[in-house]
């Protein structure tokens, strides 16, 4: 079968890592692919948001399944376009893809369903917005209706920190029209963590559950990033709380969907809040998360190919998904200056040594510019370690990430530390 690959970041790097283990694959394309991509792939320049000449591209190449990676090109509706061009494609509808395309959409559907998640009110106004806040208190919550690239949530401490993050979105427009609607929640506290799952509109089967870590510096401080580093499993989510999450979260919300007339197909990310009065929603994402499609994927034990392929046909509940029972560990290096303004076009060096000591390196944000590799983008590279424990995938990670140099990398040092601190 030959497959194409939508995206070009950290996520898809897994993603090929992962598809091209399977035996089924003659052929795997990615468009537009990066560097370390372009190892287990043919890399083709096309945009993500151009259907019409990725549909061209998927018939001309005689291609059997269609991975969507990122979140834009699936509320642009590539999986519909490829749906009537008779393409099987991996990954929601237009419409589905709305959980993660509109927060107030999401938040209509929880509410709605009686799923749980934090109360909320949304607003067009920026008056009135601020208004709610100030009757609120704080601490609260300010999100961006659409996408903002993982960057359009604050979480606010204070009533001035709430207001300057409206001004910053409605007023400001720092995310666009992502920001002509914000979401404002209530504050929810306890431990946060990513639990994924493969769904065929019908059956929800869950991966192994992930926490990523937002904030840019060592002990969750400085502003939100689109996700530093994670690890899996999360031991904040138990086989019990998996279980309440699966039935409480996941199977309604792919119900609640399709008695909206929308079959929801492909990966569903729930990102929850363990609080001490249970699993709440926090948000939904329509696709893998990136940082922690590079620690789930290491951990699957089965094809790849024949899991996305049973969602796409809407035969899940007929397959069985093995999992290996070790431990993943991904750390992400990061340009100086990020998740503000950072340079690109910094020589990378030492990939090859980190990956002499057992490491999987990803490419998030990389090029090849005279033969060498170089940075691209905020988020650089993403190192993974697999070991027999958290503990030790720890060891493994942080003896590799050093080998790994650039002006200005930087990263957190302290991923998965709240899995040791667990009393």
């Amino acid at each position: 079968m030959n497959i194409l690959l939508i995206g070009g970041g950290g996520r898809e790097h897994a993603l090929a890592w992962k598809l091209a283990q399977s035996p089924r694959v003659e052929k795997l394309y990615c468009a537009p692919g990066n560097p370390g991509i372009a190892a287990l792939a043919d890399c083709i320049n096309i945009d993500v948001t151009d259907n019409d000449a990725l549909g061209k591209f998927a018939l001309d190449h005689n291609i059997g399944l269609t991975v969507v990676g990122p979140e834009l090109p699936l509320t642009n509706g590539l999986a519909d376009h490829f749906a009537a061009l008779d393409l099987k494609v991996f990954g929601p509808s237009r419409q589905a893809a709305r959980l993660e395309g509109s927060k107030a959409f999401a938040k209509d559907i929880m509410h709605k369903y009686g799923i749980p998640t934090a109360a909320s009110a949304a607003f067009t106004d920026a008056d009135s917005a601020i208004a709610y806040i100030k009757k609120q208190g704080a601490p609260i919550v300010v999100k961006a209706d659409g996408l903002a690239a993982g960057k359009g949530v604050v979480v606010a401490m204070t009533v001035a920190e709430a207001v300057e993050a409206v001004n910053m979105m409605m007023r400001d427009k720092a995310f666009g029209s992502a920001g002509n609607l914000v979401v404002i929640e209530e504050y929810l506290s306890g431990e946060e963590a990513s639990l994924l799952a493969f769904t065929d509109g019908f059956t929800v089967v869950p991966m192994i559950a992930a926490q990523d870590h937002k904030r840019v510096f060592d002990n969750d401080q400085g502003p939100n990033t689109g996700g530093m580093g994670t690890y899996a499993p999360a031991p904040v989510v138990t086989a019990a709380v998996q279980d309440q999450v699966t039935r409480e979260i996941l199977q309604p919300v792919v119900d609640a969907m399709r008695q909206e007339g929308i079959i929801y197909k492909g990966c569903l990310y729930a990102g929850l809040m363990i609080t001490g009065q249970g699993p709440r929603v926090i948000e939904f994402n329509a696709r893998f998360g990136d940082p922690e499609t590079q620690v789930v994927l290491p951990l699957l034990a089965s094809d790849l190919v024949d899991v996305m392929e049973a969602c796409a046909d809407g035969r899940l509940a007929d397959m069985t998904i093995e999992w290996d029972t070790r431990a993943a560990v991904c750390v992400v290096l990061a340009a100086a200056g990020y998740p503000g303004s950072y340079s690109k076009g910094q020589v990378i060096t030492g990939i090859d040594t980190a990956e002499a000591q057992g490491v999987l390196v990803f490419h998030a944000g990389t090029a090849e510019k005279e033969g060498r590799i170089v940075t691209n983008g905020g988020r650089v590279l993403g190192v993974t370690a697999v070991a027999d424990d958290i503990r030790a995938a720890v060891d493994k990670v942080y003896q590799a990430v050093p080998e790994i140099k650039f002006d200005g990398a930087h990263y957190r040092k302290d991923i998965a530390r709240r899995a040791f601190n667990r009393g």
